[in-house]
């Protein structure tokens, strides 16, 4: 098991926040001139100095599916341009979030579970592994009973953002994408949650429970990306440290 850190868009916070875990998780944000606005020099560098290894998190804003084939086919296009970057940098995963142009037309499923393995195995010509995140609580998100249908159909691998599954529905959502479609999470997004809305804070400020992953992914050999929404490495290092004692790890979560 490898612990990481999400940063963003922003090579100074990776600069500063990410030195003590083993990868960092970088996004691509939404500007038209991603990637070529990145300063690819200074990610390789960065990652160089400190050995540690690269997952991409897609920009989270593309729907992957419509009902029209032509914008399917640049959706998967645009992504594959994206691939070729991610891969020049040896990134390892890139992150997918699975949303589509309307989650509850029941007609569009099909759809997405096509687009959604025309993506992954785009990733895997390039070496580089799509997880797809649960993003059920979004306007445009797969609800995590679909995902995790599509998962299972299909063989994806699955992004498994634990506040993104409190937030849709509760510790009770956690507990049953876990139990059901444990097997397909190959990496995770671990931050804390309250009812009211309060997000991506330390583990241990709201209300997530991590028995349920603890329970159903006893074995767990992935990648954990911290993402919590803060500078302060302190922080960063002790949510590292809670979500490893859910699989029953001690002493220093980073640098795993």
């Amino acid at each position: 098991m490898e612990f990481g850190v999400t940063v963003g868009d922003d090579l100074d916070r990776l600069e500063k926040t990410a030195a003590d875990f083993a990868f960092a998780e970088f996004g691509l944000g939404e500007a038209l001139d991603v990637p070529g606005a990145i300063d690819d020099a200074r990610l390789d560098n960065l990652l160089a100095e400190r050995d540690q290894s690269l997952v991409v998190h897609l920009p989270f804003k593309q729907d992957v599916a419509t009902p029209v084939p032509e914008i399917n086919d640049a959706i998967l296009a645009y992504q594959e341009r994206l691939l070729d970057w991610a891969a020049a940098r040896g990134a390892r995963k890139a992150v997918l979030h699975a949303t589509v142009r309307d989650p509850y037309d029941t007609g569009l499923r099909s759809t997405a579970a096509d687009q959604l393995s025309r993506v992954v195995a785009a990733g895997e010509k390039r070496g580089v592994e799509i997880v797809v995140e649960n993003v059920g609580h979004q306007p445009r998100g797969l609800q995590l009973s679909v995902l995790g249908d599509i998962a299972d159909e299909v063989g994806l691998p699955v992004c498994f953002d634990v506040g993104h599954a409190y937030m849709e529905d509760g510790n009770e959502g956690i507990e049953r994408f876990c139990k059901r479609h444990g097997d397909r999470i190959s990496h995770l997004h671990v931050h804390d949650v309250r009812g009211r809305g309060d997000t991506h804070m330390p583990l241990g400020a709201g209300e997530v429970d991590g028995d349920p992953v603890a329970r159903h992914l006893d074995g767990f050999d992935g990648t954990v990306a911290v993402e919590v929404f803060t500078d302060d490495v302190a922080l960063l290092r002790d949510t590292a440290a809670r979500a490893a004692s859910w699989f029953g790890e001690s002493g220093d979560a980073t640098n795993c």
